[in-house]
This record gives structure tokens, sequence and C-alpha cells, in this order.
């Protein structure tokens, strides 16, 4: 392996420590529920969910598994006026 890459790779394992450098704006996943898959989306700090209880709920088990893994790596939720 080249230096080049060798310095990267230990860029790469920095970054991944430091979270508060990364910002998530956009995303869309395929979550393997217990019964089904789920697509589940975020844009614009919104989440979106195609299974029942998210439409529902407006929250669900995925959006929120998504939100502990990306924890700090989001922008703050919308505020209602």
């Amino acid at each position: 392996m080249d230096y080049g890459m060798i310095g990267k790779i230990e860029k790469a394992k920095r970054y991944a420590e430091e979270r508060d450098r990364i910002h998530v704006e956009a995303l869309k996943v395929t979550f393997n529920g217990t019964n089904n898959p789920h697509e589940v989306h975020f844009e614009n700090g919104v989440w979106q969910c195609d299974c029942y209880f998210f439409q529902t709920r407006g929250r669900c088990s995925h959006t929120m598994a998504l939100e502990i893994i990306l924890m700090d790596m989001l922008p703050e939720p919308p505020t209602e006026d």
C-alpha cells in the first residue's frame, strides 16, 4: 500500500471519531424490519417512512433507530411557530 493511501486511511479514522464533522442533509435507506423492508427518507430535516405506524404517528422504530445511529449528525428538527 502506498503512503498516500495510508495517510487517507488514518484521516478517515480520525473523521469517523469526530462525528460532529458530519452533517446529514438527505438520506434514503431500506430498513429491513422484522416483518418487511421499509423505505425511510430524511430530507429538509423531516423523516418519512412507509410503515403503517409512521403513517399514523409521524414516528416509528425505523426512524428512531436511525436518529440514534446518526446522533449529532442530523440538523435540529424544524420548529413550529
